[in-house]
């Protein structure tokens, strides 16, 4: 575990603390009583049932329960116990596994029930009890076993789901696909406070999220909605995170808006808090006061390995902050501190554990799965050529030792999934991006985002005349990426709905690429 503190509080005190409070939380709890049958003033499982982090033996079930739909709470102080059972079949009448969990007040009664012993590569479908009431049943997935050779891979990624912006509409079409799961790139929930001058299609609370009560409450608006409800409920997700799960641009320790240290510690202790209770992660991802182990791999029989990276928690400062603006800028490539060798993206022990897991890998495919555009976009001015400073391109070296070990370690068909900039994208990764000549060392497509808005179009299309390794971009559609894999070949279908701006919509493919297994590069489909 890796704990990104200030010197001041030290590994050592910060365990101290962290052992302090586990402590007097076990101690409450066993002072507690733990209730079997509660009466409920509104339905417990509003906010849905969820699966996620499979394996080819095992898999994590979640909900949450609430029942004050105005505070968005549960107005229940002692522990509830909840009853779980899997079963092998949509009626659940062949029941594979059940038992009984507590939800405690401390994790805002939600439940992260790690099922084991399960078979590799097949479907499972699971439900909650608590006293007389029962949750939606939902669907779930194993991964195939390592040792064997799936005949495909199915799934699809998303990221960036603006409340205020749009209508999920996208998941509601993804919830109707065939997929083995769901990986979710970050800014599940936006902090913002509510921007009334807009005339936005739906409305956040009237305050930003702070402290653990407003972001709990997000969550509980985001939750509720009930096309994200039916994606979940569909297929098992594996989630990373960026920025708005906390702060809008944060890096680490350092806030946006030049935050104390220990006051943005603490609001981000909160987030992650947060982001724990509303997600089915596995316990390991339990934060530790404002740490939180979220980086992890996913290997899908030999076909392909997932390494889910995590963005934020280990990131150097942007670079270019020192005029007084904090997080992101578009400034000039030239600024010598973007390209100080000490500055990392990933933070050094998890660049360290994603290079020895490439290098052990024997799949076909190796996805690394993070919340960003990694190919280079230079940004032409007048007065200089530029970059943004919240993506790869504002850590370029960090972004170099990268490609340059899938280089010459020959790591095997490397694609690399984002997103975060609202749009789509198709690119070849390059050694020199400045040379059109130069060699590609792997693929990337990006997706556009679920609801929020894109990038401005006419703008950034201007841009490929001096990006030509960049294929394919769209911001004007929002939507998701489909993936579908075996040993053969790679295929990205990039799906976009016509509006977010009412609940109706429908669904089309935009376009599709594909990679061959063994050739770098993006072909279009025709």
């Amino acid at each position: 575990m890796i704990y990104p503190f200030s010197s001041r509080m030290g590994r050592r005190n910060f365990l101290l603390t962290v052992s302090t409070i586990i402590s007097l939380t076990l101690a409450k709890q066993a002072s507690r009583r733990a209730l079997a049958h509660p009466k409920f003033s509104d339905y417990p499982f509003s906010l849905g049932v969820a699966s996620g982090d499979p394996t080819s033996d095992s898999v994590v079930l979640w909900t949450r329960l609430i029942s004050d739909s105005v505070t968005e709470t549960m107005p229940i102080a002692d522990d509830l116990i909840v009853s779980w059972q899997i079963a092998a079949d949509p009626k659940m009448r062949n029941l594979v596994s059940s038992g009984t969990t507590i939800a405690s007040p401390e994790l805002a009664h939600s439940v992260h029930v790690v099922v084991e012993g399960l078979s590799s590569d097949r479907a499972y479908w699971y439900q909650f009890k608590v006293g007389n009431e029962l949750s939606p049943i939902g669907r779930t997935r194993t991964l195939p076993d390592p040792t064997v050779s799936p005949y495909a891979l199915k799934f699809a990624f998303v990221s960036c789901q603006n409340y205020e912006q749009g209508y999920f509409n996208p998941y509601r079409h993804l919830a109707d696909e065939d997929l083995d799961f769901v990986i979710h790139l970050g800014d599940y929930i936006y902090e913002y406070a509510a921007n009334t001058s807009r005339g936005f299609p739906r409305q956040h609370p009237a305050v930003e999220c702070s402290d653990l009560a407003t972001y709990r409450q997000r969550y509980s608006l985001y939750k509720r909605d009930r096309d994200l409800q039916a994606a979940h409920a569909a297929f098992p997700f594996i989630c990373t995170w960026d920025d708005h799960e906390v702060e809008n641009d944060y890096a680490n320790t350092e806030s946006e808006n030049f935050e104390a240290k220990q006051t943005f510690l603490q609001r981000r202790m909160a987030a992650y808090q947060a982001y724990y209770e509303h997600l089915p992660l596995r316990p390991f991802s339990r934060p530790q006061g404002a740490s939180m182990q979220l980086y992890r791999r996913f290997q899908f029989g030999n076909l392909a390995q997932f390494y889910l990276l995590d963005g934020r928690q280990y990131r150097s400062d942007q670079a270019g902050d020192d005029n007084g603006e904090g997080g992101g800028q578009v400034i000039d490539r030239n600024c010598p501190e973007l390209n100080n060798p000490n500055r990392s993206l990933l933070g050094k022990e998890q660049e360290q554990w994603l290079f020895q897991a490439l290098k052990t890998s024997e799949t076909h495919w190796n996805v690394i799965a993070q919340p960003y555009l990694v190919s280079q976009l230079k940004q032409p001015s007048a007065e200089a050529v530029r970059v943004w400073t919240d993506g790869w391109d504002g850590y370029p070296v960090s972004r170099q030792r990268l490609l340059e070990f899938l280089h010459w370690e020959k790591i095997a068909n490397p694609i690399f999934i984002g997103g975060d900039i609202h749009s789509f994208w198709v690119s070849d990764l390059k050694r020199d991006f400045d040379n059109p000549e130069s060699e590609i060392v792997a693929s990337e497509f990006v997706t556009s985002s679920i609801s929020s808005l894109g990038v401005p179009y006419e703008q950034f299309l201007s841009y490929l005349s001096v990006n030509p390794h960049i294929k394919f971009f769209e911001s004007r559609q929002r939507g998701y990426v489909k993936c579908t894999c075996n040993q053969q070949q790679w295929t990205s279908e990039l799906k976009c709905v016509d509006t977010v701006e009412t609940p109706q919509s429908q669904i089309n493919t935009l376009a599709s690429y594909w990679v061959e297994n063994g050739k770098k590069g993006t072909q279009l489909s025709p």
